[in-house]
């Protein structure tokens, strides 16, 4: 027989955490039901440990997006809940989903509610979609709201695979002009340098420019300067996930010039759209919803704005009125979503304003990425050609040196 740790609440209202022997989790859930307690939390002892490769598993959106699905599709074929979390973990071959889906069945097993057990890996699950699934539990329309979740996330990944298109060309091209230029400062330019050297005479501006980068490069400051820009990016990148730095970087991506900042724009509007209207459609309560979509807007400005909102609503005042006064919001959002809440289709209302950004934002990033391309030829062939033009100046004077 296992051992299992177990949490659970006596009928005085009282938390127990003890152990027990047991052959497997479900009789021994049964056994402390018996025993009068309600089961909050049972796992066997010694599964669970710590991983050290934890951070780095992740799941990916397309592979939670088919988990959903065909969740969906198995509580619509009547399946009980536990049965088709087993044929999913059976099926699943990410590793990461294929831990959290048995410990979710695991958990079913032992009583927990599917949207509580869903709660204990919000790394997975997240907010959204632990309430979209709580309020499919409580109105009995499980597998509808787990479709809407499917599809609210397929939109998420759309728009993520878009902005990323827009965004990876330049990175790339930019990463390895650099990768050039470093290449030809550290291995080239010291080459044409030794021959300037014993040749003597006055050398170009640019010419002496590009071998002091190189004299730096080649140096031990050129370890450190390398060293010292990916510890700056590292720790931009952490600062940058805090709420200090969300704070600080959130309104200056919303003014990043050359359409960029306006894309930002769209995606959050149609993102906060999309789950506004999604948690709506599903049930869930306004003052929650909307909760919800602020920690999922991916903005701080739009988040900042929606939880102040929050508190006008609840004290009695529209949805559009609070968000009329934050200027994130364009007139359009607010007078539809004003229209919506008189003709009582506000999902409907919702759902059109994100499928009109996100052809906003479809119609940006190819407006933006036809600029782009030749821009970024320009800028490498600027660096790269900068440096050869400077290489191949003091060649003009090449037979006055040698006299």
């Amino acid at each position: 027989m296992a051992v299992f740790t177990y949490k659970a609440r006596s009928r005085q209202g009282e938390v127990v955490e003890d152990k027990i022997e047991g052959n497997d989790l479900m009789s021994v859930a049964q056994s402390l039901r018996q025993q009068g307690l309600l089961v909050i939390d049972v796992k066997e002892q010694g599964v669970g440990q710590r991983d050290i490769l934890e951070p780095f598993k992740k799941v990916k959106l397309a592979d939670l997006v088919i988990f959903t699905r065909q969740f969906a599709t198995m509580i619509n074929a009547g399946l009980p809940i536990v049965r088709a979390l087993y044929v999913l973990f059976e099926q699943t071959d990410n590793k990461k989903l294929k831990e959290t889906l048995d410990d979710v069945r695991r958990n079913v097993e032992a009583g927990l509610a599917l949207s509580e057990a869903l709660e204990k890996h919000p790394k997975v699950f997240s907010k959204l979609y632990t309430e979209m699934v709580r309020a499919g539990e409580i109105g009995g329309i499980l597998d509808d709201v787990l479709l809407r979740v499917a599809g609210q996330l397929e939109k998420d990944q759309e728009l993520r695979r878009k902005v990323k298109s827009a965004m990876t060309y330049p990175t790339v091209v930019l990463i390895l002009a650099i990768l050039a230029a470093s290449f030809m400062l550290i291995f080239i330019v010291p080459i044409f340098a030794k021959m300037f050297e014993d040749l003597g005479g006055d050398l170009p501006l640019p010419t002496r420019v590009a071998m002091g980068l190189s004299d730096i490069l080649t140096s031990v400051f050129g370890v450190v300067i390398y060293a010292a820009a990916g510890l700056g990016v590292f720790l931009f990148l952490r600062w940058r996930k805090t709420e200090n730095g969300r704070k600080a970087v959130d309104p200056l991506m919303l003014k990043i010039p050359a359409k960029i900042g306006d894309i930002i724009q769209k995606v959050a509007l149609a993102r906060f759209a999309r789950t506004l209207g999604t948690l709506s459609a599903a049930g869930v309560p306004i003052l929650q919803s909307l909760e919800i979509t602020a920690t999922s807007a991916g903005n701080y400005v739009i988040e900042n704005a929606l939880l102040k909102s929050r508190d006008a609503i609840r004290a009695g005042l529209p949805i559009y009125q609070p968000l009329e006064e934050e200027p994130v919001f364009p007139p359009m959002v607010t007078r539809m979503i004003a229209v919506g809440e008189e003709t009582g289709d506000i999902d409907g209302m919702l759902t059109k304003i994100a499928e009109f950004y996100e052809s906003e934002v479809d119609a940006a990033v190819k407006a933006l990425t036809s600029i782009i391309e030749p821009l970024m030829i320009v800028v490498v062939g600027g660096i790269v050609g900068g440096i050869i033009v400077a290489m191949y100046l003091p060649m003009f004077k090449i037979f006055e040196l040698i006299e």
